[in-house]
């Protein structure tokens, strides 16, 4: 994918910074040591706090957070959709209650491209419905007809209105279409018509089997336009990154590797070690020679057992840096072997020994 922001070869994974920070990682970390080529933001975080106004007087998100490469926003209908208890759904949009201080809040299709637009990602969300699972099959098609004409509108108003800040913002769609496979196409069909730069594949991971993810991620890829990047959103595990790559998955985000970082899960090129086990205490070799990391490299799998034990900030960071940097070497891997023809075979081995508990 080419961005005013840079290039972003694919696969790719994509760390997520909901408000403007990759938690415990700096900017600077995330390029050097992680080299991420592109990082998420959110659509609700941001318009709650710190608000609009700032992100304008700033000069956009770019400049907030001190990031020059490529930001994809979500729309925040995710946020939605966790919100079960303190939102209501309308055909005009929704309206829902601030986890902050308990405000109450319009979402319509029009007013989330115009917080995008203030943000300033390079690539923005489609505002979109995501049912939860289980769902009946008549719910699950009336939010996805919902989904559907909420994407009319967020067109609409992209068409109706300039960009902020000097650089073209590229919407995806989202399908939608949960479990049902005469849905899913239907949705695809609708999405791909609209010749958008990209398209998403949403509502899944949702609490649904991962054998569920796999199938209806692989349908969705089925019927989405191959010359255009395909997004899965909130997936995964290392193994189902490679799973879904395979089925032909562009870009992915999640935040496994730096939530599980945070609470002592590494994973690795030799598979996931839980750094608080009492076996690491005296392992002084690198946390993962297999990385081309500096953090990876120059710290121990003792040390590291020893910051977390003693709760030290540095613990953290170390941690999510470890679990960021072996995601983008996945996917960069990834890319190479599906140049030289070799991904097939070598994603068999790759995701045996991911899982493996060292």
């Amino acid at each position: 994918m080419v961005t005013d922001h840079g290039e972003i070869p694919t696969p790719i994974f994509m760390p997520v910074g909901t408000v403007g920070s990759v938690k415990a990682v700096s900017q600077q970390q995330l390029r050097n040591d992680v080299d991420a080529k592109i990082i998420l933001g959110n659509t609700y975080h941001l318009y709650l706090r710190p608000g609009t106004a700032v992100l304008e007087d700033a000069g956009g998100l770019h400049r907030f957070m001190g990031w020059d490469r490529p930001i994809l926003t979500d729309s925040g209908g995710y946020q939605v959709f966790s919100l079960a208890s303190s939102r209501k759904i309308t055909e005009e949009g929704v309206v829902f209650q601030s986890h902050i201080d308990g405000s109450r809040h319009l979402f319509t299709p029009e007013s989330v491209m115009d917080i995008q637009r203030s943000i300033g990602a390079d690539i923005i969300m489609a505002f979109d419905e995501c049912p939860p699972y289980p769902s009946d099959y008549q719910y699950v098609k009336e939010s996805m007809h919902l989904t559907h004409r909420w994407l009319d509108r967020c067109i609409s108003r992209l068409a109706e209105t300039p960009g902020k800040y000097g650089y073209t913002q590229n919407l995806f769609p989202i399908v939608q279409g949960g479990t049902f496979a005469d849905l899913r196409k239907e949705s695809c069909a609708f999405i791909s018509s609209k010749n958008a730069a990209g398209n998403a594949i949403g509502g899944l991971s949702v609490g649904e089997p991962t054998e569920m993810i796999y199938e209806y991620c692989g349908l969705s890829c089925e019927f989405l336009p191959q010359h255009k990047p395909r997004y899965l959103m909130g997936v995964g595990t290392p193994w189902d990154l490679l799973e879904c790559i395979a089925l032909g998955v562009d870009m992915f985000d999640c935040v496994m590797p730096t939530r599980n970082g945070r609470n002592a899960m590494l994973f690795t090129t030799n598979g996931v070690v839980n750094i608080d086990n009492k076996k690491w205490e005296h392992d002084f070799s690198p946390l993962d020679e297999g990385l081309d990391c500096e953090v990876s490299r120059n710290y121990s799998k003792s040390y590291l057992r020893h910051l977390i034990k003693s709760k030290e900030i540095l613990g953290l960071t170390i941690a999510s840096i470890q679990n960021l940097a072996f995601y983008l070497w996945l996917v960069s891997e990834s890319r190479k072997k599906i140049i030289d023809g070799s991904f097939s075979s070598w994603k068999n081995e790759m995701a045996g020994r991911l899982k493996v508990r060292l």
